[in-house]
This record gives C-alpha cells, structure tokens and sequence, in this order.
C-alpha cells in the first residue's frame, strides 16, 4: 500500500502516513495496513522500535469520513480498533513525529507513545463531541490523567485545537522543534534507543506500564461499544451529514 510506508533500517521500523493529498486522512484499508504493520513489528526480532510520522506540514487528519461512513467500526474486530489494541499492547518502544495537523486519532494515538516530538506548526485536537461520538483508544482515560481532569475536558468536551507549546506543557510532547527537523530528530532518538539493550528496553516499559494496562484495554473496549452505538444515532448523522454537505450541524433538537 503506497499510502503507508513501511521501512527498517537499522532496527527501527518508519510507519509513514502518505496520503498527503487528503492530509493523511485514514481509510479502513489504511488502518488494516497500520495494524498489519504493529503487529509484524512486534513479532520482527530485527525491530526493536517503532517510529510513526508523517508531513512536515500534516501528521493525521483523522478519518477519511466517506470512507468512514461506507465502513463504520461497527465491532470491535474493525480495523481501526485493532490497530489501537495492537498500538497499546506493543511492547517495544513507540516514537511519533508529529507537525501540522493531528485530528482524532492523530492525537489519541499519541497517549500510547512513550516519546512524542512536535513541529512548531502541530495543532493537536480531539473533536469527538462535536461529530456526535465519543472518545477512543482510551483517552477518556489517559487524557485526565496526562493533562489533568479540567484541561481534558477542554479538549475532549469543547473539541478545539490546542497547539504545539500546550502539548509540550501537558506533557503530551517531549520537544517542540522546527517541522522540517522533526522526523530526522526522531530517527535520531530511535536509533540511540535501538542500540540499548532490548531486553531493558522492553522490561523498563513493562513495568512503567504494567498498573493499568488491563484498565487501558477495558475502557478502549468501552468507548469502542459506545462510539459503535453512537454512529447510529441522530447526533452523529446530523454531524456526519453536515460534514458531507458543507454546512454547520443542527444539535439544537438532540
């Protein structure tokens, strides 16, 4: 699939979002390549970290919505939560190069990764409420708990973007940096970690890890079953239709 790219060099394994044309938007067959990927890279003893990045000027825009629309993750075996199990349960170290936009689960994803380097044009929002569902890939737990309860309700309930600086100060990002130099400067720190001891590496994460990792699979499972049931109802298609139509949603009756 050319709209991922997956390479190893060096023990690190680059997933790179290239879909730059619809802002790197994610299709079910892209969240299909994604998961297929995690998990190969988990199994590969060749990789020992694993980098996602994206565009200087675009990370992840979220779902591609007519995609999304034509296949809703209706269970929780669809792809895109899939990829979020796998993501979530991956035991070596993650590293994201994120600048420009990231929509959706192009921040929620970033809850799972243990380091996370921003471009100073990354604008980082999470607008479930505003498409009439829910959270996902446990950030209605995360979120608090890295942000504090009131910020997290900022971003989750008001949906508004938050930039670069504001992550950094929340500790959603190790480094703010030029966007031009963030994938290189994350290549950089993959390989200083693929050359530590693997076995560390993987026992230091564990452990870090280790207090809520079943409480982190159990509410993905949660906000999966509620954002499923949630596609269905009017709030999420009169926001859905909206976005199709090019025109502000109505919540007023709902």
């Amino acid at each position: 699939m050319t709209e991922i790219l997956s390479h190893i060099d060096g023990g690190v394994m680059t997933l790179t979002f290239n879909r730059v044309d619809k802002k790197n938007s994610l299709t079910a067959a892209m969240y299909t390549a994604l998961a297929d990927a995690v998990e190969q890279a988990e199994s590969n003893p060749s990789v020992r970290v694993l980098v996602f990045q994206g565009h200087e000027t675009v990370f992840c825009a979220g779902n591609d919505i007519a995609d999304f629309l034509n296949n809703p993750p209706s269970t929780l075996d669809a792809p895109v939560f899939r990829l979020l199990r796998n993501i979530a349960a991956f035991p070596k170290p993650v590293l994201a190069a994120v600048a420009g936009p990231a929509v959706g689960i192009g921040t929620t994803l970033l809850f799972h990764c243990d380091l996370v380097y921003a471009g100073d044009n990354a604008a980082f929002a999470m607008p479930f409420v505003n498409l009439g569902v829910c959270p996902e890939a446990a950030s209605s737990l995360l979120a608090p708990q890295m942000m504090g309860y009131h910020r997290a309700a900022e971003a989750l309930l008001l949906g508004e973007p938050f930039m670069a600086e504001a992550a950094l100060e929340v500790g959603l990002v190790n480094r703010v940096l030029p966007p031009t130099e963030v994938n290189n400067y994350v290549q950089a720190q993959a390989r200083k970690l693929a050359a530590k001891p693997l076995s560390s590496l993987l026992e230091t994460k564990r452990l870090m890890k280790a207090g809520q990792a079943q409480l982190v699979q159990k509410q993905m499972n949660e906000e999966a079953a509620s954002f499923g049931r949630m596609l269905t109802e009017p709030a999420a298609k009169e926001a859905f239709g909206a976005f199709m139509e090019k025109r502000k949603p109505d919540f007023s009756k709902l």
